[in-house]
């Protein structure tokens, strides 16, 4: 009976998780360090305590590389292998095993009882597949590309044992390092990292998603610039992250601010209250609630405005 995660089975894990080895946010402002370890997971903690670390520290809390291994393997074995092989079928393959622990690793134990897992109970494997594959990639309530395709790969990897993924492009975890020739195919992610870094005043070159000399110095400018990241020009899951959280603080400030403000302007208004400053001082109040969230964006802002370096 198959009980345990394969080697292949982690390094898909891996890729699409990363290894940053310093303390970083991810795109929802979680503390995350090492092949996606937070706080919100019992084994985790337990792991990370062992080792005198009972707080994660943006920028700050960093780990070795084995020290991240040994974490990983303790805690698949502590948690996640045994939700997905006592909530799936006795006669599992390796590559269900395997898929299905990267898919709970990401999502917790209890997506080992939502429709997918269901399915897969049922015997129903295609139909188990094609709903992980469609399914369970927003965070936040907004859908983000490196779920979409972690589940479309998860799903595959499932169905018929593919370990490779998308061929013409890493996943997201995989760190995305200069090159001197152009790839056959643009990267998405060095796309989407390009249009962030264009839209905050970086200049990458084209938006061509290849990983250029010009995008490496638009990077290491940026982390520069940005609190908790290491200023290689890498682009790997810290970086990341934290560009789509710079990207995400300005829409988030202004739908916030303006909802708070028009929801609290029409209950005073019809209670008879100076409804126009009852409305701008709960707008303030969203706004600085806001900043406060993104505080780090916020800080990413002043250094690029006023040349300052910060030093992981």
């Amino acid at each position: 009976m198959i009980t345990t995660t394969s080697a292949r089975g982690r390094a898909f894990l891996r890729a699409h998780e990363g290894n940053p080895l310093t303390c970083y946010l991810d795109p929802v402002g979680i503390p995350t360090i090492g092949q996606g370890f937070t706080m919100r997971s019992k084994a985790v903690r337990a792991a990370l305590a062992k080792r005198g670390i009972t707080k994660l520290v943006p920028g700050k809390t960093k780990i070795t590389a084995a020290q991240s291994d040994e974490i990983l393997s303790e805690v698949l074995a502590a948690e996640f292998e045994p939700a997905v092989v006592s909530n799936s079928p006795s006669d599992r393959k390796q590559h269900q095993m395997d898929a299905a622990v990267s898919a709970v690793y990401n999502l917790g134990t209890g997506a080992m009882g939502w429709q997918w897992a269901k399915l897969w109970r049922a015997g129903e494997i295609k139909d188990a597949a094609a709903y992980l594959g469609s399914h369970y990639n927003t965070a936040a309530g907004k859908k983000l590309p490196g779920l979409v395709r972690r589940r479309k790969e998860e799903a595959n990897l499932f169905l018929v044992g593919d370990y490779a993924g998308v061929r013409y492009s890493a996943p997201e975890g995989v760190p995305r390092e200069a090159t001197e020739t152009r790839a056959k195919k643009p990267d998405p992610v060095v796309k989407e990292a390009q249009e962030i870094l264009s839209a905050k005043g970086f200049n990458p070159g084209a938006i061509d998603g290849w990983m250029g000399q010009k995008t490496r110095d638009a990077l290491i400018a940026y982390q520069k610039a940005h609190p908790h990241l290491v200023a290689d020009g890498i682009l790997g899951p810290a970086t990341l992250s934290q560009l789509r959280r710079d990207a995400a603080t300005v829409k988030e400030v202004v739908t916030n601010g303006a909802g708070s403000a028009v929801g609290s302007g029409a209950l005073a208004f019809a209670a008879g209250l100076p409804w126009g400053w009852i409305a701008l001082g709960v707008a303030l109040v969203a706004v600085v609630y806001v900043a406060y969230r993104k505080r780090d964006v916020i800080q990413r802002w002043w250094n690029t405005k006023t040349g300052k370096e910060v030093a992981v």
